[in-house]
């Protein structure tokens, strides 16, 4: 165990070194616009940026997941070593998979960021087909000592503290961000923000790691409450410009202004981040590692704001569904990246070891499961072809209080991630 014990510390002081021969404690932020349509993608870098803080790990600096439907490596220059990976969703994407995007194409506000780099490296963006292998579709050279990049935040907002337990390299960190909330609102704000965080930490596997988790909440006021809803005619003048109805789901509340909503997150060290909407109408949304949203009025928040973090910190897919075309989603033969849902071709690779060995895969929906884990069909929004672990979960309705083990280990494996 001495020897172990040892070993143990090498790496980690390996690590650290790593990131101290690479990197500076800040962020290296790239915008870039994403556009295309259903078959095509297009890049065009629009700036890098300096900002103050890095919130993430000084020791995982390398994504062994390889969740989300985007990817970005950064390789140094001098040795091609990959020094930083992490991978991503986007609103393009999900844009993409729509009706509309067969009739023309659109453009969407993305960015990555990266710990700041001491020397030149260079930067590569993938994107991962419907076979599941990524492809890359974008190149760009940083060189800290002749390539141009901004340093001031022309949207500097103060920071209040919700929850701190620790060194930011050694937690997650959660930035919430107001949306909706006018100038005598900070009170309200930051009550909602206490509230949900909260509830965050009342549900397993959040419960066990409450020290875990940093929270911190930018106060940035807004000149009318609420969020656009355009089915009933209603714009409201707000900091991120948020809107119900994105993608024509009138519970789907995001926003396009993708930069603006890294500007303020600037303000704060970070490794996920939560806007919070101040009304009460019913919505929200999240993607893996871009941003979630909920609402801070409705009865079902709570919920809603931990099923969306589960979204975009985790990668866990809906594990309900409504469709029947497969091909849409999914190709045949292919198994999701998500790792809460299966299509039973790699299910080795899933959670197979977590099933009974007298419980039947596929598993029929029959009172004898109920409460265990086996392979039910119906998840990732089709009601053919794949399958969640069990017959519900946080992730599929809000008739629980619980994920499901899959689920939970999937969230744990995130936290120690990024806090150990």
């Amino acid at each position: 165990m001495k020897y172990i014990f040892i070993l143990l510390i090498f790496f980690t002081l390996q690590s650290f070194g790593q990131f101290d021969s690479y990197f500076e404690n800040h962020t290296l932020r790239m915008d870039y616009i994403h556009s295309g349509n259903s078959k095509y993608e297009f890049y065009a870098f629009k700036q890098f940026k300096k900002e103050k803080y890095w919130g993430g790990s000084h020791i995982n600096l390398l994504e062994t997941f390889e969740y989300g439907k985007y990817f970005v490596k950064v390789f140094d220059s001098a040795s091609g070593d990959l020094i930083y990976s992490r991978g991503y969703g986007s609103l393009f994407h999900e844009w993409s998979t729509t009706e509309e995007a067969k009739k023309f194409s659109k453009a969407f506000e993305e960015t990555v960021i990266m710990p700041f780099p001491k020397n030149k490296v260079i930067i590569k963006l993938y994107s991962r087909n419907k076979e599941m292998k990524f492809d890359e579709k974008f190149i760009i050279e940083f060189d800290p000592s002749k390539t141009s990049y901004l340093k001031k935040n022309d949207f500097e907002y103060s920071v209040v503290d919700i929850h701190i337990s620790g060194a930011t390299d050694k937690k997650v960190d959660l930035v919430i961000l107001p949306e909706g909330y006018t100038k005598d609102e900070l009170g309200k704000f930051v009550n909602d923000s206490h509230e949900l965080v909260n509830k965050l930490f009342a549900y397993s596997p959040y419960d066990k790691h409450k020290e875990d988790f940093n929270v911190k909440a930018v106060w940035a006021p807004s000149e009318e409450e609420g969020s656009d809803n355009p089915i009933k005619n209603v714009e409201v003048n707000t900091i991120l410009n948020t809107s119900f109805n994105t993608l024509y789901s009138d519970r789907y509340c995001m926003t396009l202004s993708y930069h603006k909503v890294r500007d303020l997150a600037a303000n704060a060290p970070y490794d996920q981040i939560y806007i919070l909407v101040n009304t009460d109408k019913y919505g929200g949304g999240a993607i893996y590692n871009y941003y979630s949203v909920s609402v801070s009025g409705n009865l079902q928040s709570p919920k809603v704001f931990i099923h969306e973090f589960g979204h975009a910190f985790a990668g866990l897919a809906d594990e309900y569904a409504y469709e029947d075309s497969f091909e849409n989603m999914y190709a045949k033969g292919v198994e999701p990246w998500e790792p809460n849902i299966t299509t039973l071709v790699h299910f080795d690779n899933k959670w197979k070891d977590m099933v009974d060995e007298n419980v039947p895969i596929p598993t029929p929906a029959i009172p004898k499961y109920k409460d265990k884990v086996g392979a039910f069909e119906g998840a990732g929004y089709l009601l053919k072809g794949v399958y969640r672990p069990k017959q519900d979960c946080l992730m599929r309705s809000f008739k629980g209080d619980e994920f499901c083990p899959v689920c939970k280990k999937a969230i744990e494996d995130m936290i120690l991630f990024y806090s150990k």
